[in-house]
């Protein structure tokens, strides 16, 4: 929890980022770690992660100062993870970098061949990518009722909405390693 505690925002202005409800906070982290991350970093090795957990104090100062935090409301359920959304679901998100695939990235790899990986092996709810400084940065969002949304500040903007009934995109990471759970 202490990586996912962990905030530049916070540090750098002195702004405490812990969690109101703790409780929700951490069952939501859980299943981001267990039905996500974990999956990840078994099939790719380990994984950085960029940022996370947010409190409402430090999201309201990321989006006040325009440092790429969306207003409180839209971030709960997502980097604020002890709220529940408007429809009253439970959710959690993560900015994290895979640096297997960092370095094909680095080669030409394009960034729909990971984010389809991700959309046939993992139970995320959204994905959004951005370049990240050469890095292929992304959030990875669980949510207790799934969007299956794939969106990007690269090119197309857009690579699927409500992907649920979608799937079978192996031609895309042939040379990916073979999934594993654990």
């Amino acid at each position: 929890m202490r990586d996912f505690l962990y905030s530049e925002i916070a540090a750098h202005h002195g702004v405490r980022n812990v969690p109101d409800n703790p409780e929700l906070a951490i069952e939501a982290g859980r299943h981001l770690c267990e039905e996500l991350l974990e999956p990840l970093n078994a099939t790719f090795g380990r994984i950085a992660v960029r940022s996370a957990f947010r409190s409402c104090d430090v999201n309201a100062l990321g989006n006040e100062k325009k440092l790429n935090c969306a207003s409180n409301e839209s971030n709960f359920a997502g980097h604020i993870w002890d709220r529940r959304d408007a429809d009253d679901g439970m959710g959690a998100t993560a900015c994290i970098v895979v640096p297997w695939f960092t370095d094909q990235y680095q080669s030409g790899a394009d960034w729909c061949s990971l984010a389809y990986w991700i959309h046939d092996h993992l139970p995320y709810s959204e994905l959004e990518f951005f370049d990240g400084q050469g890095m292929c940065a992304f959030n990875l969002s669980w949510h207790q009722t799934p969007k299956k949304n794939i969106t990007s500040w690269m090119k197309p903007r857009v690579l699927m909405k409500g992907g649920h009934d979608q799937g079978g995109f192996s031609d895309w990471y042939e040379d990916f390693p073979p999934f594993r759970k654990e």
